[in-house]
């Protein structure tokens, strides 16, 4: 019986951006469902103890940096290690993630969030902006109604509970992965993602 994993992502985040095609083939290939959860960090950071970046220690900032260009090469994924739009607002582009899943499915959602994680590291491109995500629409063959429709007050309820579910389930980072009860915080422990799949 295959498992379930309860993916808690943040729009802006580069680690999820590191980790989110990973998780695609490995749910791919262990055949297990996905739930996919925007959440809103700067919710969740004051209830677990985090900080926005530009409050975290110099040393601190000075690592994050390493550790993307090590994780960027290893992984052989195109990274600006320093976007020209970040720190950007993600709730809109984490809204639009939700009313794709409500109105195409996971897998269309899937497709959306990694194109909304590449265009903010990988392209220079604003995910604040309207016209920025009424063309990563365009570019994945979804309907461009989607847009109005993630403007929705009942979107913005629905991004919200998400960072609840989030919260209530012990996360205090993206990306996040929960499976039967068990977290998993971070693209570098997908490797005891996958195996925690397979030995379903």
């Amino acid at each position: 019986m295959s498992k379930t994993v309860d993916y808690y992502l943040a729009p802006q985040s580069p680690w999820t951006y590191l980790g989110h095609e990973r998780l695609r083939r490995i749910v791919r290939e262990t055949g297990a469902t996905v739930r996919l959860l925007p959440v809103d960090l700067t919710l969740v950071f004051p209830v677990s103890g985090g900080l926005p970046l530009p409050k975290r220690a110099p040393q601190r900032q000075a690592y994050r940096l390493q550790e993307l260009k090590r994780f960027s090469a290893w992984l052989e994924l195109p990274l600006n290690l320093q976007p020209q739009h970040f720190p950007v607002p993600g709730g809109s582009a984490a809204q639009l993630i939700i009313a794709v899943n409500e109105h195409d499915g996971i897998d269309a959602a899937m497709d959306i969030a990694s194109r909304v994680l590449k265009a903010v590291w990988a392209e220079e491109r604003n995910i604040a902006d309207a016209p920025t995500l009424a063309a990563l629409l365009a570019e994945a063959g979804l309907a461009p109604e989607r847009l109005a429709q993630s403007q929705q007050p009942a979107l913005a309820e629905q991004a919200a509970a998400c960072t609840r579910q989030a919260i209530d389930a012990g996360v205090f980072g993206a990306p996040a992965f929960v499976i039967d009860g068990e977290l998993f915080w971070g693209q570098d422990r997908l490797d005891f993602v996958e195996r925690k799949l397979r030995s379903a």
